[in-house]
């Protein structure tokens, strides 16, 4: 068995090969080739917190294995990450664990991914603006996935919280530094919205980030954070004036706030959110339609992300003499 360091898996999986396998797990996942239990979520409470069970087989990639992973809000006062994960891979074939790897940055990996593979579905072409709200975990790859799709000229990171937003800039200057030139910070996310083509929004609100109207016709906005029921970073007048696609319908109705608060509300019916990414990989249903408009891609996540992520790192690993070999019989 093998363990691979966040190192090894940024090296072993860039950006651009992270974005085509999440269109192929994604194409797979709505085609019902896949298997993927709805993840199990442990809350503790106690210490504002969340940990999360994710297993997943996407047979034609020989993709088997299960996702760790904690969201502990408060941990940044405690200089800790928000997020931790690991990813366990497994043998489709005989069971045995092939390898462990960090999951933090492959989480951050995979979901910047899957917006990368959204925004090459659904944005304009002539998308220049990018405005992602939320400097956390996942606020890097967001930016670094829609600019590998997108010849992005201005990019506005928004929080309220300025030292997340020097931990982006750093997070950028390490793995991204040619997108530094291109940033720009602001606590306002409605005066950085009005001036988006595309918006990404990565946070745990409970209550929307900006207001409806700050959207202007043609804008795609991919919303990644708000994974539980109680959450909801979008306003409701934009999911329903705006064409939805989800990355899978079941589970965004079981933990998306973002669409189960507007449907508890009544303010949109079921069918709303019947488009999934992988149908528009596959064609069966279309992409952007025109260029004024709003299309929103919802993602609360899927472990067919992490385990062929997981296992694209392993085979390049092993083809490399990559990892440190483990025998946990010995």
């Amino acid at each position: 068995m093998l363990a691979l360091t966040r190192a090894d898996v940024r090296r072993l999986v860039p950006m651009p090969d992270a974005i085509e396998l999440m269109k192929r797990a994604f194409a797979e996942l709505s085609a019902g080739r896949t298997v993927s239990p709805l993840r199990t979520v442990i809350p503790i409470e106690a210490r504002h917190g969340d940990a999360l069970f994710m297993p997943a087989h996407v047979p034609a990639m020989d993709a088997l294995g299960l996702k760790v992973v904690s969201v502990f809000k408060d941990n940044p006062a405690k200089g800790l990450p928000v997020i931790h994960a690991l990813v366990c891979l497994i043998d489709s074939e005989t069971g045995q664990p092939l390898a462990i790897m960090d999951g933090t940055y492959l989480t951050a990996l995979r979901t910047g991914a899957v917006s990368g593979a959204a925004t090459d579905l659904l944005a304009r072409s002539d998308s220049r603006t990018l405005v992602a709200v939320g400097a956390g975990a996942q606020g890097a790859t967001q930016i670094a996935a829609v600019c590998a799709v997108r010849p992005i000229e201005r990019i506005i990171a928004v929080d309220l919280f300025p030292e997340a937003l020097e931990r982006l800039r750093g997070i950028l200057a390490g793995d991204w530094p040619d997108l530094l030139n291109r940033l720009e910070t602001s606590g306002n996310a409605d005066a950085a919205v009005r001036q988006a083509d595309i918006v990404c929004t990565a946070t745990t609100s409970k209550t929307p980030v900006f207001a409806d109207a700050s959207i202007r016709p043609g804008t795609h906005v991919n919303a990644v954070g708000a994974y539980t029921p109680e959450m909801q970073e979008l306003p409701a007048g934009l999911v329903m004036r705006a064409t939805v696609t989800v990355d899978a319908v079941e589970p965004a109705l079981a933990e998306a706030g973002d669409l189960i608060i507007p449907l508890q509300q009544g303010l949109v019916d079921v069918g709303h959110f019947s488009r999934e990414l992988g149908m528009v990989v596959a064609g069966t249903v279309p992409g952007r339609r025109d260029d004024a408009e709003v299309t929103l891609f919802k993602s609360v996540g899927n472990a067919v992300q992490d385990v062929v992520v997981a296992r694209r790192a392993y085979d390049r690993a092993t083809a490399g003499g990559t990892g440190t070999p483990l025998d946990l019989g010995a």
